[in-house]
């Protein structure tokens, strides 16, 4: 069976692009499937641009064991100075959002916008750490089981804290805030216009700045107004519209200053009357993790550790009178009053209330 590294065993190619392919293939030491993305070797040997493709895979490789979180693509492994250079990743089966960008092919509104939340959450935690993306889009936001993103694809980011050269000319125009597409220095901000752009897209099929050009793409990013959402999709509850915009204002001073209140905002969406129309009884991620976040039991955990928390646990709705356990009956679980409250009682009469988070 034919392998990389001498390692790795190939079941299929997965993609392939400008500079590299991608495959799905067996780790034989830790028995699991692994993505593994294969460099060509021309593009590092490249007269013109082989230092940056370089420069770009030693960034990623460099991420190795850093950024673990739920939402974001685990790196195993990582050659970059060998014939050939890899990166060893975590697979993931659902392929990326770059399908769902069309208008006859979107996902349903309250899916986008629990995947947006959990973009955010996951550049936050990026951020915690110093880096920022600075190459998102559809094609490097993969989907898991239902309504799970994993944001991949870090060979762009930059570390804030390091001492590294901004290299030019990375990146995807039609996804760049105003600051990266005139060179100018970049925080986290740069990543929440990007992901408003994504979001955007997913809501619409539409991207909110086009040009026939790069030039002109540029000269719109930088000052043309966009259509708001509901004007491209008037099914789209308005309540989205200002969290769209606010996203990609060109002004720092009027873009959403952290990722926390961006992500407060997307998930104060669903108490909307049109988004609550368009849900199911289920409870969203994005409810369950701020609830969670808001509760003092929960205080010290970190967001990765509450992700684990909602990952492990079953949630139910209850209605009053429900019954949720009773004396004498088998148990192998614990459980956490998210909200609302529950009456302890013994032969009717009542000995005890509980309250939300114990």
């Amino acid at each position: 069976m034919e392998t990389i590294g001498g390692k790795y065993e190939i079941f299929r190619q997965l993609g392939e692009g400008a500079t590299a392919s991608v495959f799905l293939c067996f780790d034989p030491f830790t028995e699991r499937e692994v993505a593994v993305k294969r460099v060509f070797p021309e593009i590092l040997k490249d007269n013109k641009r082989g230092k940056q493709f370089r420069h770009l895979l030693m960034n990623e490789a460099s991420l190795a064991g850093k950024l673990i979180h739920p939402h974001i693509v685990q790196i195993f492994d990582a050659v970059a100075d060998s014939d050939p250079s890899y990166i060893v990743m975590e697979y993931v089966a659902g392929g990326t959002l770059e399908p769902y960008t069309k208008p006859e092919a979107l996902l349903p509104v309250p899916d986008v916008v629990e995947m947006i939340f959990k973009c955010s959450r996951a550049l936050d935690f990026a951020h915690r750490l110093g880096v920022i993306h600075r190459d998102l889009k559809p094609a490097n936001i993969l989907r898991a089981e239902g309504t799970d993103v994993k944001i991949s694809d870090f060979g762009a980011a930059l570390t804030v804290a390091s001492d590294q050269t901004q290299v030019s000319g990375i990146g995807s125009p039609a996804y760049m805030s105003p600051q990266q597409v005139m060179e100018h220095p970049l925080n986290h901000q740069s990543d929440i216009f990007s992901l408003g752009v994504v979001f955007y897209q997913l809501l619409t099929g539409h991207l909110p700045f086009l040009g026939t050009n790069n030039f002109s793409l540029v000269y719109q990013i930088t000052h043309g107004d966009p259509i708001p959402p509901t004007q491209v999709r008037p099914d789209l509850p308005p309540c989205l519209d200002a969290i769209v915009m606010k996203a990609l204002e060109k002004d720092l001073e009027k873009r959403y200053p952290t990722w926390d209140a961006f992500s407060f905002e997307l998930a104060e969406v669903f108490r909307n009357e049109g988004m609550a129309a368009m849900r199911d009884a289920r409870v969203g991620d994005s409810d369950k993790f701020n609830l969670l976040r808001g509760l003092g039991f929960f205080r010290d955990f970190s967001d990765v550790a509450i992700w684990e928390v909602l990952r492990l646990s079953k949630w139910r709705r209850l209605k009053q009178g429900d019954a949720l356990m009773r004396e004498g009956e088998a148990g192998d679980h614990f459980c956490v009053l998210a909200e609302g409250e529950v009456k302890i009682t013994k032969h009717n009469k009542l000995l005890n209330i509980l309250s939300a988070g114990e």
